[in-house]
């Protein structure tokens, strides 16, 4: 067995997803600041006609702030049945990754982030891959406000 990973950078870390999770990767647009967010939500997008709330991941992760680059890129990802757009630093590759080179994560490499986010480290040629556990990313109320105020924009727009 093995798993399809979407790979990224944030900082001098790379992360993986899995595949199945991610609707699209696009390049860093205009976001909309939105009121009463919490300070990781950047705001949000409208893509194609649909609102998506869009997170820094540096910010959830409080990791140090990266300067936006031509490489920087939002994941558009669906978790929990809410689509969510996540700000890295670069997207480096799809790949596959064999079941038997993922290990639980030891806390000594999780490079500041809790362990709570991860859900296991891949091994890759010579790197390491931290592998997020995006159900965990954010709390299930966290999940549940962010597509209320995507609602609620959504609706305002339409007035």
């Amino acid at each position: 067995m093995e798993e399809q990973l979407v790979v990224f950078q944030l900082g001098d870390e790379t992360y993986g997803i899995e595949i199945s999770a991610v609707h699209e990767i696009i390049r860093m647009q205009s976001i909309t600041k939105v009121p009463r967010t919490p300070e990781f939500v950047e705001g949000v997008i409208n893509l194609r006609g649909r609102i998506v709330p869009v997170i820094d991941l540096h910010k959830r992760f409080n990791l140090p702030l990266e300067e936006e680059t031509a490489h920087s890129r939002i994941i558009v990802v669906e978790v929990k049945g809410v689509t969510v757009g996540m700000i890295v630093d670069s997207v480096s590759e799809v790949l596959r990754l064999p079941q038997a080179n993922i290990d639980p994560p030891p806390p000594a490499i999780t490079g500041g982030i809790e362990t709570e986010y991860l859900r296991g480290v891949g091994k890759w040629e010579e790197r390491l891959i931290i592998l997020l556990d995006l159900d965990k990313v954010l709390e299930q109320s966290e999940y549940n406000a962010l597509e209320q105020h995507a609602h609620d924009l959504a609706a305002a727009g339409k007035e």
